[in-house]
C-alpha cells in the first residue's frame, strides 16, 4: 500500500477525495513536524515514532574499499505498539 491506496480508503470514510488527501496530509505533517522537534508521537494500539539519536562511525566505500567517516545524526524510529504486532502476528 502506498500513500494513494491509503488516501483511495481514507475517501471511503469522508465522502470526498480532496478531503481524504487533506487529512492524510495533515496526519504526516504533524507527525514530522513533531519529530523534528524532537517529540514522541504515540498512538496507543499502533505504535511510536520517536527520533533516535545515531553515533558517529567509521565505514567503508564499498567501490573503493577505502575508510570513511560517517557523521552522527538522528534518525527517525517506530516501534510498533502491542496490539499492532498482535495482529500482524496471526
Amino acid at each position: 500500500m502506498n500513500k494513494g491506496d491509503l488516501i483511495n480508503v481514507v475517501t471511503k470514510v469522508v465522502c470526498a477525495k480532496k478531503e481524504a488527501v487533506a487529512a492524510v496530509d495533515c496526519v504526516l505533517e504533524t507527525i514530522t513536524k513533531a519529530l523534528k522537534k524532537g517529540d514522541k508521537v504515540t498512538l496507543v494500539g499502533f505504535g511510536t515514532f520517536s527520533v533516535a539519536k545515531r553515533a558517529a562511525r567509521t565505514g567503508r566505500n564499498p567501490k573503493t574499499g577505502a575508510t570513511i567517516k560517517i557523521k552522527a545524526k538522528k534518525v527517525p524510529k517506530f516501534t510498533a505498539g502491542k496490539t499492532l504486532k498482535d495482529t500482524v502476528g496471526k
